[in-house]
């Protein structure tokens, strides 16, 4: 090997996880893996080209260069393009980026030429429409790269977080986090389309040096955004164990964007007819009737613990992706609340940015009312509801399983009935301008209040209720052409699958929101 080869194999030679062997120990005694070794799993085999791997912190004056090169490898970030689910998706599919933040080195912090590498990469991704994951574990900006210092004041005309920026809506951005991820690494974080992590990171605006830098006081990096807040107030999507589960559903949530699996399977779709109660007084959880739709282990939830009151997330009808919001009677008994109807617009925006088909299905008693929830902005919140959806330019198809009242279930069908590709109903169905046991107390107060007798008044009002219920059957809002059908609940693939076949595909660039809303 000719002396300049053997130099170059060299150098790269200390990047690698087999010769840092104190690195990786240290890693694995906390549970984790090297950035390395997830880049390693995300990738297909044999297909990472990395980017910048001869980089080394801007510290040339204070430390020896053999230091440089031995202890801050790629100055803390890996970068690079590879193959992701190549097994299922051809190659222009399954193309993909990776930038992971090395925590080995430096506390995976942002330095000079770290910077200057993500900002090649991101130019990259953006000029290509490479769809970006970005491993963000680290402890923000860097302030030890003395070498830059004579050339910079601030650093706070870097393009980094722009273009990082710039990928919403462009492209897919799906970020992970295992550990400590604070201030810079947290903002590009904050940015992306899903956000997957583990139970043991935390995540913060700002670290324990920053908050102590403020006056705030002194905290340990595990009292800073803990996973037990950031799942409950909707920062983290995707709560996960440990690695090697982030970065097999950093896989899966990549591949809905990837398009259609050739491989698939469904359960027994007899099933569904059974799901929801025959009593109307009774809750059933929405996440089995979504599963029973969608092929067997396809549904992958967002934000589970964040608005209780919608469900929301990614499936497949026959290895077609879509995405999905669903009430969740089993939560204040599906009332829409300001966090749930923020988590459905977000979710359609997602959808419509990048090209999913939206399905709705819906069973609630309209938007949550009172003088309490009117304190949480409800009535801008849950009216992103009807901006989003009258933005939504991709297949959109509504299926009312019981409840469908009032402006909260004019929300979830896209802004009404007549806006979907088609509005079904479930033969449980029931329709009312609003909660038909209150249009009748409100209705017919004069009328009620006529009978003085309290046992024939309740007669009349039960009388009047059976009535409305009556009226308000899916049969008969079918009937008058309200909705479009009422179907079989074991036909409701069936109906979906003839409704994505029946439409043409969206061209490139159709999307009517140019960005996914962080929130």
């Amino acid at each position: 090997m000719r002396p300049e080869l053997a130099e170059l194999y060299a150098r790269l030679s200390f990047g690698l996880d087999a010769n840092r062997p104190d690195a990786v120990d240290k890693r694995r005694r906390q549970n984790r893996r090297t950035a390395r070794a997830n880049v390693e799993d995300l990738c297909d085999p044999g297909t990472f080209l990395e980017y910048g791997a001869l980089a080394i912190a801007a510290q040339r004056s204070r430390r020896s260069m053999e230091d440089l090169i031995r202890k801050t490898p790629a100055d803390g970030l890996i970068a690079g393009v590879a193959a992701v689910n190549g097994q299922w998706f051809a190659e222009e599919r399954s193309r993909c980026m990776l930038m992971a933040y090395d925590y080995t080195v430096l506390a995976g912090t942002q330095g000079h030429f770290n910077h200057k590498k993500m900002d090649r990469m991101l130019k990259l991704a953006y000029d290509q429409k490479l769809p970006l994951i970005y491993l963000g574990e680290g402890g923000g900006g860097r302030p030890g790269d003395v070498d830059a210092s004579g050339v910079v004041v601030a650093g706070l005309d870097l393009g980094t977080f722009a273009s990082f920026a710039r990928l919403s809506g462009h492209v897919p951005v799906v970020g992970v986090v295992s550990g400590f991820c604070f201030a810079g690494n947290a903002a590009l974080l904050g940015c992306c389309d899903v956000i997957i992590a583990t139970s043991s990171s935390n995540i913060g605006m700002g670290g324990p040096v920053m908050i102590e830098g403020g006056g705030l006081g002194v905290y340990r990096p595990e009292e800073v955004g803990p996973m037990e807040v950031q799942t409950e107030n909707g920062v983290v999507d995707i709560e996960v164990a440990d690695d090697v589960q982030a970065m097999a559903v950093a896989r899966q949530c990549l591949s809905y964007f990837q398009g259609t699996l050739p491989v698939w399977e469904a359960g027994d779709q007899l099933r569904l007819r059974d799901l929801v109660p025959e009593s109307r007084r009774r809750a059933y959880d929405v996440r089995t009737v979504i599963e029973g739709l969608a092929d067997i282990g396809s549904f992958l939830e967002l934000r589970p613990k964040f608005g209780p009151s919608m469900v929301t997330g990614l499936l497949r009808i026959e290895g077609r992706p879509m995405g999905v919001i669903a009430n969740n009677p089993a939560y204040m008994a599906g009332a829409i609340e300001a966090e749930g109807a923020d988590k459905a617009a977000r979710l359609m925006m997602l959808c419509n940015a990048h090209g999913l088909p939206i399905l709705s299905l819906c069973d609630t008693p309209g938007f949550m009312v009172g003088p309490e929830v009117e304190k949480r902005a409800q009535v801008r919140h849950v009216c992103r509801m009807f901006v989003v959806g009258s933005h939504v330019s991709v297949p959109f198809f509504t299926v009312v399983l019981r409840r469908g009242y009032g402006l909260g279930v004019m929300a979830m069908a896209k802004g009404g009935f007549h806006e979907s590709f088609f509005s079904a109903a479930w033969p449980t169905g029931e329709f009312g301008g609003m909660g038909l046991e209150g249009a009748v107390k409100a209705g017919f107060k004069k009328e009620l209040a006529a009978v003085e007798d309290p046992q024939a008044r309740e007669a009349l009002y039960n009388k009047l209720v059976a009535g409305m219920y009556e009226r308000g059957k899916a049969i008969n809002a079918a009937a008058q052409l309200e909705i479009d059908a009422v179907i079989d609940p074991a036909v409701t693939r069936q109906w979906l699958l003839q409704g994505l076949k029946s439409l043409p595909p969206r061209p490139p660039g159709a999307a009517q929101h140019a960005f996914v809303d962080p929130w």
